[in-house]
């Protein structure tokens, strides 16, 4: 880096980073690359991208038949085994608060959303149903947020403040996630210590977050102080800049914690963000995962589509399983890699790109090119979801065709 020529300043190149403007561009940067041959892991086959929509556009008519598809967010996640948790939680709760609660929980849900591994599964006490992945942490996480174990004040334990956060164990939130020997959850002592950071991110940051305590659901006020229209790029410009800090051992320019940032000599730049690709997989997610209770409060929300794809492995896995994206050397996945390996960052960016590729190509054959919903409709409906579903079909397990070593705070 000390040969760089650094035109743009440190604290300037660090804000460049944190958008999803940032993570489009360097995506299809790396696709760009990836079309010409240059990448050192993957080749695209974009005669498969077609096939890829057709499987998509069939999955997203046997979820949703009637093309009413809900948005990607934490809320899905809660609905696990379509049982309605969120109405009776807030029953008699409305106004500000209400709206206040379910970005505290929403918050907190995401950040324990990382993937949980093959092998952990939560029973629900009360209907004994046994869940797993996503699903899994959503309700455990909606457990933990109800018993009041995130908030500082007895009187009103539906709430996650910064003292409630800053105090949170290992043990308790093993306890509450059913975690032991023969139940492991992985990366535990990393959501628990990304809740704990979180904690310090919000006393950080009163003008966002308020004080006496500090929670996330006072960004909801924030976000309406001075009317009730709200562009979903601004939501994310908070969560990057208000709770960067949480993120563990990531690259940082000029003091700036940049999080979901990686390194690839495939992105060429005169300035100190040279090599670094931006995905803010978790932060996009938990900003889509804001949109519903905004909207339930009569905020219209705009520029949903400004943010991007997410990075993870149940998208990226669609476009490996169905032949679009081929490793070069299929032995160079053959255990399980790290979030920050050049192939893996590869693919994820590959991921983000084929996402704004794909998603005309399956609303054209839904019918609905002409007036396209957002692309978080499509994740949904989708992607996700049939990723999920090949992944299954193809892995005892249900695995990813690349596996990454999770810490809790990535995918």
């Amino acid at each position: 880096m000390g040969a760089v020529n650094r035109k743009v300043m440190e604290p300037d190149a660090a804000a460049a980073l944190l958008g999803a403007g940032a993570v489009r561009e360097r995506c299809r940067e790396m696709l760009d690359a990836c079309a010409r041959g240059a990448l050192p892991h993957f080749v695209l086959d974009e005669r498969r991208l077609g096939v890829a929509a057709d499987h998509v556009a069939d999955e997203v008519r046997r979820n949703y038949p009637s093309l009413d598809i809900p948005f990607h967010s934490r809320w899905r996640h809660f609905e696990a085994g379509g049982i309605d948790r969120i109405t009776p939680l807030l029953d008699g709760i409305d106004g500000p608060e209400r709206a206040r609660i379910r970005f505290d929980l929403a918050v907190v849900s995401v950040l324990l959303d990382a993937g949980a591994g093959a092998a952990w599964r939560w029973r629900e006490p009360g209907t004994g149903l046994e869940l797993a992945r996503s699903e899994g942490l959503g309700v455990a996480s909606l457990r933990l947020f109800a018993e009041g174990t995130l908030s500082s004040r007895p009187a009103q334990p539906l709430r996650a403040d910064a003292d409630g956060l800053s105090r949170l164990t290992e043990e308790t939130v093993s306890r509450v996630f059913q975690v032991e020997d023969g139940n492991p959850l992985a990366g535990l002592d990393g959501r628990v210590a990304l809740l704990r950071a979180l904690g310090g991110a919000l006393r950080a940051n009163p003008e966002w977050f308020g004080d006496a305590p500090a929670r996330p659901g006072n960004l909801f006020d924030h976000l309406t102080a001075n009317g009730t229209s709200v562009a979903l790029e601004d939501v994310l410009r908070v969560v990057l800049r208000g709770l960067g800090a949480i993120w563990p051992g990531r690259i940082a320019i000029g003091g700036v914690n940049l999080g979901d940032v990686w390194r690839h000599p495939a992105i060429v730049r005169n300035d100190a963000t040279h090599g670094l690709v931006p995905f803010h997989k978790l932060s996009q997610w938990l900003t889509y995962s804001l949109v519903e209770p905004m909207i339930e409060a009569g905020v219209d929300v705009t520029g949903i589509d400004t943010l991007t794809g997410l990075a993870e492995y149940r998208n990226g896995g669609l476009f490996v399983d169905l032949g679009v994206l081929g490793l070069r050397d299929s032995d160079s996945a053959a255990a399980p890699l790290a979030a920050g390996s050049e192939l893996v960052v590869e693919w994820r960016a590959l991921t983000v790109a084929l996402l704004d590729r794909i998603a005309p190509l399956v609303w054209d054959r839904l019918g609905l090119a002409a007036d396209p919903p957002p692309l978080v409709k499509m994740l949904e409906g989708g992607t996700w979801s049939a990723g999920r579903r090949i992944a299954a079909e193809r892995r005892s397990g249900g695995g990813p065709p690349i596996e990454v070593v999770s810490d809790g705070t990535v995918f």
